[in-house]
């Protein structure tokens, strides 16, 4: 690329934000760009991935909170919290959800409101507090390919993992110098615990692995 180009792409995307790249490449410009754009190839690639596992994970558990919550309480809208299960910050998320759900003057349903609970929302779910009073009851259901294999740990921590990725792509972060192979086994492995069929879908589609591949060529033709 004409030098030019080049330095007015680096000044497009930013000094800063361009660097880590450039450090990455052996101080070769060049080879930063193309580092760069391979980056973004690789975040659209697991974004696709993320996308379907996130909304995989929260239907299933969604679907495990209804039944749960219409045998206890007799209401299927468990983010109603009848038993007043969820700590302050779940509870206010989901006032958060409710109100987005009827911004544009549409009646309440569950599925707008899950629709509109962020990941993090579900990530939580899962975590220590709740084991014995969502996950033992009814979340451990969601994963139906986990049992006799793992514990609620290894959900939580691979929603962590699936999670963190997922913000450094929203923000438009390297993900390059990231461990993405183990991480997309792992995206992967989520999904199967919770539904084989859909997990073998995502993989089929996943253009990842060719990247990962190119990506992995490049560097050791540095």
């Amino acid at each position: 690329m004409k030098q030019t180009h080049l330095l007015t792409l680096e000044r497009r995307i930013s000094a800063e934000r361009f660097a880590p790249y450039v450090a990455a490449s052996a101080g070769d410009h060049n080879g930063a760009l193309r580092l760069y754009e391979r980056n973004l190839a690789l975040s659209a690639a697991f974004w696709e991935v993320l996308s379907d596992v996130e909304i995989l994970i929260r239907n299933a558990m969604h679907d495990e909170l209804t039944a749960w919550s219409l045998t206890r309480y007799g209401d299927a809208a468990w983010y109603l919290d009848h038993g007043k299960v969820l700590d302050g910050e779940a509870a206010a998320a989901i006032d958060t959800a409710r109100r987005h759900a009827v911004a544009s003057g549409k009646d309440e349903s569950p599925g707008r409101v899950v629709a509109e609970l962020p990941l993090s929302f579900w990530r939580f779910l899962l975590a220590g507090r709740y084991e014995r009073s969502l996950w033992f009851p009814c979340l451990r259901n969601a994963f139906p390919g986990l049992q006799r294999r793992g514990i609620r740990r290894d959900v939580h921590e691979a929603m962590r993992s699936i999670h963190l990725l997922r913000n450094r792509i929203a923000h438009h972060e390297p993900i390059h110098n990231r461990p993405l192979a183990k991480l997309y086994d792992q995206a992967l492995t989520t999904a199967d615990w919770v539904c084989p069929v859909t997990r073998q879908w995502i993989a089929a589609r996943s253009r990842v692995p060719e990247l990962l591949g190119a990506l992995l060529e490049t560097s050791r033709g540095r």
